[in-house]
């Protein structure tokens, strides 16, 4: 054994010879297996130890060759143990549909992306009268114009949608806009009228949604994942209590609540935090959402300065400052913490602003464009502050068309890092996969394709990466829950541009393996 690895037992381990066949999945906590990790690497550039955990913690570190007393074993072959990953930022009914929908990431215009479409119904028709959807498109730097013309000249009489990659804009054919009883010129919605939209649209039978929205976390468990916000624009602990209902997790959850329906959860009792009755031990009550703005991709993201050109304003307010306090402060006097949306800079003022007036803690999610007289202000106040790398590389084309001047004040994670801000690392998927290694990458290297990496100065080290995608968890001890992962190679030791690909062998939640690489079986 090397030094600072002692043998340490702290947990009672009467239930470490419990029986696969008495194991209740949908409650991996109280009845998580006796587990043997063996032949791992304690953390990045760690000995070489086996880990025991039981009843959904850690309780032993030892020496390899521990005896296996009854527990179930997996033989990492050096691999590297690491706390498991945590995005803190999804949208998981999104996610799930856009793993089934036509991606239009390729698209250079409005006209390819139509184009798109329709060669790929060629390849994979959808029957008639079902709904044709598509997502990913950005239109920010297209010469041409969406409208619902060009989708009726080309897939006439079909009911079309199509979302752009942000989720802030919606591009409806004219038999789409007959399914929800709308009228408009262009079919195309923006921000506040595109959730509406969305929401108004036909949804696929709920056993069916629900089915994708479990195999969408399998495949994430898959990539390291133990852990979720959803972020999704519904009645989130319902939906993952029913879910739960019929499956097992394979992730935690945070259910965050949208504000519609912020009077139901404080009359529901609901408290940030707090674990969901019914939630099998892995479900917990998340943040309230509120927006004080809008996106980069759109032009709505509230900014201090215009955007290039003539009438092209600073962006949209979405909350009214004195609003948005007042919905802060009746939230908090209930126990929900407080998630607000900003992305310019100075929406971000204006959420920090609202903070510092309330007192309470919270998040300000994507912070994209910030002030140098900002950045302390989040360490200050004791908000989080909810980053996805992976929007970087992405958004840097339309960055540099949309906000020239202001280019250092953007995506400045070392800034943060550096100005004492917690960061913790989402994909906000579907608008970027639900893969936190994408987001971990994009963090250090400042790049996801052959051009040189953007803005070098702002990429943060990978230990600082890998924290900011485990809730802040910097290594494994003794009494830490077991939510786990297993990497083939150590990070440390992985180029940056490699860090995308890094193979997962093995992810644990509260000890059960909810994902095990073929290698170690």
């Amino acid at each position: 054994m090397g030094p600072g690895v002692p043998t340490v037992v702290t947990f009672d381990r009467e239930d470490c010879t419990v029986p696969d066949s008495a194991i209740d999945p949908r409650d991996p906590q109280r009845s998580a297996p006796h587990t043997l990790l063996r032949d791992v690497r304690l953390g990045s550039g760690g000995p070489t130890v086996d880990v025991r955990s039981a009843g959904g913690r850690v309780v032993e570190v030892m020496a390899p060759g521990a005896p296996e007393d009854g527990a179930r074993v997996l033989r990492c072959a050096g691999g590297t143990l690491l706390p498991g990953l945590v995005d803190a930022h999804v949208h998981a009914v999104q996610w799930a549909g856009a793993r089934r929908k036509v991606s239009l990431a390729a698209a250079d215009s409005a006209q390819a992306a139509v184009d798109l479409l329709a060669a790929e119904l060629e390849r994979r028709p959808v029957p008639a009268g079902e709904l044709v959807q598509g997502y990913d498109f950005r239109d920010g730097l297209w010469p041409d114009l969406l409208h619902k013309d060009l989708l009726e000249r080309a897939l006439p009489g079909r009911a079309v949608t199509l979302f752009s990659s942000d989720l802030h804009t919606c591009w409806l054919s004219p038999a789409a806009l007959d399914l929800i009883g709308r009228d408009h010129p262009t079919g195309v919605f923006v921000e506040g009228e595109c959730m509406a939209v969305t929401a108004a649209l036909p949804a696929e039978p709920v056993a069916l949604r629900d089915r994708w929205v479990m195999e969408a976390m399998e495949a994430a468990a898959a990539r390291g994942v133990t852990g979720v916000t959803d972020f999704e624009f519904a009645d989130t602990v319902e939906d993952w209590t029913r879910r739960l209902r019929t499956a097992p997790p394979t992730v935690r959850v945070a259910c965050s609540i949208a504000r519609p329906l912020l009077d139901a959860a404080i009359g529901r009792g609901l408290r940030t935090g707090q674990p969901v009755p019914e939630g099998h031990g892995v479900l917990t009550v998340g943040p309230l959402k509120l927006f004080v703005d809008g996106s980069l991709n759109t032009r709505t993201a509230l900014c201090h300065e215009p955007y290039p050109g003539a009438d092209a304003g600073s962006g949209r307010l979405e909350l009214e400052p004195e609003e948005l306090v007042a919905l802060m402060e009746r939230a908090w006097a209930h126990g929900v913490e407080p998630a607000v949306h900003a992305i310019g800079d100075r929406a971000a003022t204006v959420a920090l602003d609202a903070f510092a007036e309330v007192g309470c803690p919270g998040r300000v999610e994507h912070a994209q464009l910030v002030r140098a007289e900002d950045l302390h202000r989040f360490a200050a106040l004791g908000v989080v502050v909810g980053v996805q790398p992976a929007h970087a590389p992405d958004d840097r084309d339309v960055a540099e068309r949309y906000w020239p001047d202001r280019l250092e004040r953007a995506y400045r994670y070392a800034d943060l890092l550096a100005a004492g801000a917690r960061l913790e690392i989402g994909s906000d998927a579907p608008v970027a996969p639900l893969d936190p290694w994408d987001g971990i990458a994009s963090a250090v290297a400042r790049t996801d394709d052959e051009r040189p990496p953007w803005h070098a100065e702002q990429a943060i080290p990978v230990g600082a990466a890998l924290a900011a995608a485990s809730e802040g968890r910097t290594g494994i001890a003794v009494g830490d829950r077991a939510d786990l992962m297993v990497t083939a190679l150590d990070p440390a030791e992985v180029a940056p541009q490699d860090l995308r690909e890094l193979p997962v062998v093995a992810t644990l939640l509260a000890g059960r393996p909810t994902h095990v690489a073929d290698a170690l079986r």
